[in-house]
């Protein structure tokens, strides 16, 4: 199977979904804020029709259903060593928990890397299932997030994860 692309419409919005081959390269949000480049999309294809978008889609209903809290999906995507090292300890942060980008940093060795760290999760190809929204910042509060801070706290409030109250601008 070669790379291809479907928008899967969800309650968090349309997610355009990347697969290559047997696994998962993308999922990114309207208006995401690092959007995969065009040449990485490959064909667009029926998502209903696409054996591991319509496997990603129905492992994302359930976890919005609150009847799954891992992803069981093969991942493929594109980054460099620091990234997929990033990426993987996302992975690891359990259901329904926060970790800070200086608590990631500290796992890596060096609490001066977390600007490091929070330039690798913002780059997180795989929203959602490579779970960038359970990093927070030093005092607990929600930063950046390329899907958006309402997606976030959705994100969060469904896991159940102590979310600290945002300021409004409006």
């Amino acid at each position: 199977m070669t790379r291809r692309h479907a928008t899967l419409p969800t309650e968090l919005g349309d997610l355009l979904v990347v697969a290559d081959g047997e696994a998962l390269a993308g999922i990114t949000f309207p208006g995401h804020w690092h959007p995969l480049p065009a040449d990485a999309l490959g064909v667009e294809v029926e998502a209903s029709r696409d054996p591991v978008i319509t496997r990603f889609g129905v492992e994302l209903a359930e976890y919005l259903a609150g009847t799954r809290t891992e992803f069981d999906l093969p991942m493929a995507p594109a980054g460099d060593e620091f990234q997929h090292a990033v990426w993987q300890m996302l992975r690891d942060i359990p259901y329904g928990t926060t970790v800070t980008y200086g608590e990631l940093a500290l796992q890596l060795g060096d609490r001066n890397l977390a600007r490091r760290v929070g330039n690798a999760v913002g780059r997180n190809p795989l929203s959602i299932i490579v779970p960038c929204h359970r990093v927070v910042g030093a005092d607990g509060s929600l930063t950046g997030y390329a899907g958006g801070l309402e997606r976030k706290r959705f994100l969060l409030e469904l896991e159940g994860a102590p979310v600290v109250a945002q300021a409004r601008l409006f």
